[in-house]
C-alpha cells in the first residue's frame, strides 16, 4: 500500500464527523477533514468547534497532532481511507442524496489503488451498492474489491450522550466483499472498542433504519396514549415509571412536545421510501410520523385549555417556551417540534417570548428572546416547558410562572400541568 500523507480523511464535518476525526486522532491516526463550508473549515483551523459534544480544547489539541481541515478535494487521494459523513434530508418526504453523490463524486476523483472508502450517511439499504458503487467505478476506472474496497458503516453519534460515545458505543461494518468488510472492520478497530461485522452492506445500512423507526414508533405509542390518558385522567408518566419497574420486556419510552433532531422524524422516512419503491405502504412508519407530527398542535390545545382555566384566552396571552432546541442540553434546531409550537401560537395571536441559553440568535421571527426565565416567567400568562435545559432552575420559574405547562414530565411541583 503507498506511504500516504494521511491514515484518515473524513468528508463532512458535522456532529458525525468531527467526533470520528478527533478519535481518529486520539487514537495515533493523520487525520484530515473535508467540508464544503468555508466557515467551517476556518473555524477549526482556528480552533474553533461547531458541535456540541466537541470542546474548542479537542479541536486545539487535535491540530496540533496534526488534523488538517480543508475545502480542497484533492485531499481526499492523499488518505488511506476515506470516510463519507455527509447530510442525507429529505425533500418532501424524497431521499436527498445530493451530498452522498457530490462526496462519491469528488472521492472518485481522486481514488487510488488500495483506499478504503466507507459510506457513514444514513441512507435507504442499497445505497452503497447502487449508487456509490457505480460512481466510483465509473470515475475512477478502477474495480472495487480489487482495486479499492468499500464498506458501510452506520453512524451511532448520540448528541449529548456523555456514555455513549464513538469509542465504546459498538460499530456496525459491512463491506461489498469479505475483503472490503476485513479492511473496514480493522481500520475501525482502531477508533473503536467494538466492531460487530454483518453480511452485507444492506443490512448494515437497515441496522440504523431499523433503530431509530423502533425509537421513532415508541415514541409515537406514548405520545398517543398521554392524549388519551389526558381524557382519561391518569397519570401516563407514573404509569410508565411503575411499567419500567419490570426487569424484562420493557423499555421505557417518554412523551413530548414532538420529534426532533435529524435521525428519528428523518430515518423512518428512507425506510418507508425503501418500502414504497416495493409497491407497498409501511403503515406503522405512516401512521407514527402522523402521531409525531400532531404533538406541537396537541401541546397548543394544552395551553390554550389551561389558559381557558383561568378565564383567558390564548390571543393577547404572553407566552413564555422555555427551551427550543430539539433535545435537552444541545444546540441543535434541527427538527424542534418547539418551532412548530412557536408558529402555531403565533398563529392563534400569542404574544411569544423565549428562553434558551444555548442559542446565540433569534430561530424564527416573531419570538422576543429574554435571557431571565424566571424574571419572564413572573411575568407570563403562561410558561411551555418544551426542552429542559439544566440551566434552567425549574424550581424557582414554577414558583415565578402563574401558570405552567410541561410537556417533558420534568417538573413535579407547584402549579405545573403535565401532558
Amino acid at each position: 500500500m503507498p506511504d500516504r500523507r494521511f491514515d484518515l480523511a473524513v468528508v463532512g464535518l458535522g456532529y458525525v464527523g468531527l467526533p470520528l476525526v478527533i478519535e481518529g486522532v486520539r487514537s495515533g491516526l493523520r487525520v484530515a477533514g473535508l467540508d464544503v463550508s468555508e466557515a467551517v473549515v476556518a473555524g477549526l483551523r482556528n480552533g474553533k468547534s461547531h458541535v456540541d459534544d466537541i470542546g474548542d480544547d479537542d479541536i486545539a489539541t487535535a491540530l496540533d497532532r496534526g488534523f488538517t481541515p480543508t475545502t480542497d478535494p484533492a485531499v481526499l487521494g492523499e488518505a488511506d481511507a476515506v470516510v463519507i459523513a455527509v447530510p442525507t434530508p429529505l425533500d418532501r418526504k424524497v431521499p436527498d442524496l445530493s451530498a452522498v453523490i457530490a462526496a462519491t463524486k469528488a472521492t472518485a476523483d481522486h481514488l487510488s489503488r488500495g483506499q478504503l472508502v466507507v459510506l457513514e450517511s444514513t441512507t435507504y439499504p442499497g445505497t452503497t451498492e447502487e449508487v456509490v458503487l457505480p460512481l466510483l467505478e465509473g470515475r475512477s476506472k478502477l474495480r472495487a474489491g480489487s482495486d479499492f474496497h468499500l464498506a458501510f458503516s452506520p453512524e451511532r453519534i448520540d448528541p449529548g450522550n456523555s456514555r455513549w460515545t464513538l469509542r465504546n458505543t459498538p460499530k456496525v461494518v459491512a463491506g461489498i466483499d469479505e475483503a472490503s468488510t476485513a479492511r473496514a472492520a480493522a481500520f475501525y478497530g482502531t477508533i473503536c472498542d467494538t466492531v460487530v461485522t454483518v453480511s452485507g452492506t444492506r443490512e448494515a445500512e437497515m441496522t440504523k433504519l431499523l433503530e431509530n423507526t423502533y425509537r421513532h414508533v415508541n415514541i409515537a405509542l406514548v405520545n398517543e396514549l398521554a392524549i388519551l390518558c389526558h381524557e382519561l385522567d391518569i397519570d401516563i408518566w407514573e404509569a410508565i415509571s411503575a411499567a419500567a419497574t419490570k426487569p424484562f420486556g420493557f423499555q421505557p419510552f417518554h412523551p413530548g412536545p414532538g420529534v426532533g433532531g435529524h435521525c428519528i422524524p428523518i430515518d423512518p422516512n428512507y425506510l418507508s421510501y425503501a418500502v414504497r419503491q416495493l409497491g407497498h405502504q409501511f403503515r406503522f412508519v405512516e401512521l407514527a410520523q402522523e402521531i409525531n407530527d400532531r404533538m406541537p398542535r396537541y401541546v397548543v390545545d394544552r395551553a390554550m385549555e389551561a389558559l381557558n382555566e383561568h378565564s383567558k384566552p390564548l390571543r393577547g396571552s404572553s407566552v413564555l417556551l422555555l427551551g427550543l432546541t430539539y433535545k435537552a442540553d444541545v444546540a441543535d434546531l434541527r427538527e424542534s417540534p418547539a418551532l412548530q409550537v412557536a408558529r402555531l401560537l403565533t398563529d392563534r395571536g400569542a404574544l411569544l417570548t423565549a428562553c434558551d441559553p444555548l442559542l446565540g440568535q433569534l430561530p424564527m421571527p416573531g419570538i422576543t428572546m429574554v435571557d431571565d426565565p424566571v424574571a419572564a416567567a413572573a411575568v407570563s400568562d403562561i410558561v411551555i416547558v418544551l426542552t429542559p435545559h439544566r440551566v434552567f432552575d425549574l424550581d424557582a420559574i414554577t414558583a415565578a410562572a402563574p401558570l405552567l405547562l410541561d410537556t417533558r414530565g420534568v417538573v413535579r411541583s407547584g402549579n405545573a400541568i403535565r401532558l
